[in-house]
C-alpha cells in the first residue's frame, strides 16, 4: 500500500507498506552487515524467501573483496525472489550521532541506487536502511534518504531508474518517513 508519492526530475519516489521479498521491482535493497552474514532482520528474511543461493554470493563477494565498509553497497543474484538482483548496502549503527552515521547513511542510500543505475534498472526498492536493529532514529533517517535521493537524481539525470520505494512493514514506520521527507 502507498503512502505517500513524490515525482522529482520525472522519477517516482514512493514511501509504501510492504514486504520487501515479495516485491516486484528489478533491485530490492538488503540492510547488511560488513560480512554479509545474513542473520537477522531484513537481510534474514531476503535470504530465507530467496534462498540460501543468496547468502553463498555474499560469503563469496567477501572472500573475494574483504568485508564491505559501512556505507558502500555490493550486488547478488535475487535466488528465487521476484526481482532480479540483490543490493546490499551497509548502513551504519547509531551511536548516538557523533560518529558520522549521517553521513554513512547517506552514502549507502546513495550507493545503493548508483548500484541500481550501473545494473541498469528500472524500479528499486529498499527498506529503511539502519533503523531496525542498528537503531538509527526513523525520523532523521527519513530526512537523510531524501537527501540521497534528491542528491542522485542531481548528479544521474540519465539514470534509467524510474522507481524508488522505501518500503516499511508497518504503517507507524511508514508514516513517520512520509513526515519527514520532503522532495
Amino acid at each position: 500500500m502507498i503512502l505517500k508519492e513524490w515525482e522529482l526530475r520525472g522519477r517516482k519516489i514512493e514511501v509504501a507498506i510492504c514486504d520487501l521479498t515479495r516485491e516486484k521491482v528489478d533491485a530490492i535493497v538488503n540492510a547488511a552487515n560488513e560480512k554479509l552474514k545474513h542473520g537477522g532482520g531484513v537481510a534474514w528474511a531476503i535470504v530465507k524467501a530467496g534462498g540460501y543461493e543468496i547468502q553463498r554470493e555474499s560469503d563469496e563477494l567477501v572472500r573475494k573483496r574483504g568485508p564491505v565498509p559501512t556505507g558502500e553497497a555490493v550486488v547478488t543474484s535475487a535466488g528465487k525472489l521476484k526481482a532480479k538482483y540483490v543490493i546490499h548496502a551497509v548502513g551504519p549503527v547509531w551511536r548516538d550521532g557523533n560518529y558520522g552515521e549521517d553521513e554513512l547513511l547517506f552514502k549507502a542510500v546513495y550507493n545503493s541506487l548508483l548500484r541500481g543505475d550501473e545494473l541498469g534498472i528500472e524500479s528499486i526498492s529498499m527498506p529503511a536502511i539502519s533503523t531496525g536493529i542498528f537503531g538509527f532514529p526513523k525520523d532523521r533517517a527519513a530526512k537523510i534518504f531524501a537527501k540521497a535521493i534528491k542528491k542522485f537524481l542531481e548528479e544521474h539525470p540519465d539514470t534509467r531508474v524510474k522507481l524508488i520505494r522505501i518500503c516499511h512493514l508497518t504503517r507507524e514506520n511508514g508514516e513517520i518517513f512520509v513526515r519527514n521527507m520532503e522532495f
